[in-house]
């Protein structure tokens, strides 16, 4: 895997050591149906695939409070609420996003394709994701990690790393495969990190009704 974190396996191990520390419950639920947010956003002509259109729910929901469903529409698709606030698996896709990070019991997890797909594919998802996490992250500033408290800089920095990730064509299936597993459970486990953290963050920036645009 290519154009990893400087040192990706650090980052990992901080990450699952800080949730061990507190408390966290490593359940990983069943993936939405990636395919259907997909097909779903290309009817309405969205301006983001379905990986960087969930990363960028989930990274402003970590900077914004609130952040609804229409403001998060109005951002990922052309017409805004007009086209898509009705259809069922964007608001389904919402709400379940917002309990996930809010419960705090590691249930979150990413909008990618399902391990039945080429890694290629999987790759590029969730170097989108993680770019539309750091865009919505950036909604109030909280992006720059020179601003984030604490190790958060440090987990910010790898994210924007491993949106140049890639598969390395040197190394074996195997250990791409390896790779790629353990940069998602970084993610997973380091944006809940950041949602927690950035609560004090959140509040003190509070603005009703406010859209990234």
């Amino acid at each position: 895997m290519g154009s990893r974190p400087d040192q990706p396996c650090l980052g990992v191990r901080f990450v699952l050591r800080r949730a061990q520390r507190l408390q966290y419950h490593f359940k990983v639920t069943s993936q939405h149906d990636y395919s259907q947010i997909q097909s779903t956003l290309a009817a309405s002509h969205a301006l983001a695939d379905a990986a960087e259109a969930h990363g960028t729910l989930a990274g402003a929901l970590c900077a914004l409070v609130p952040y609804r469903l229409e403001d998060w529409l109005a951002e990922i698709l052309p017409e805004g609420v007009g086209s898509a606030s009705a259809d069922p698996a964007l608001q389904t896709l919402y709400d379940a996003t917002v309990a996930a990070l809010s419960e705090r019991q590691m249930d979150f997890d990413l909008l990618i394709p399902a391990e039945d797909r080429p890694i290629e594919e999987r790759t590029h998802a969730l170097t989108a994701w993680c770019s539309g996490f750091l865009y919505g992250l950036g909604s109030n500033g909280a992006a720059d990690p020179q601003r984030l408290p604490g190790d958060l800089g440090e987990i910010v920095r790898d994210l924007t790393e491993i949106t140049r990730a890639d598969v390395d064509a040197t190394d074996t299936v195997e250990a791409n495969e390896s790779a790629l597993a353990e940069l998602v459970e970084f993610v997973r486990v380091g944006v809940q990190l950041v949602f927690d953290e950035l609560e004090p963050l959140r509040e003190r920036h509070m603005v009703p009704g406010h859209v990234l645009h």
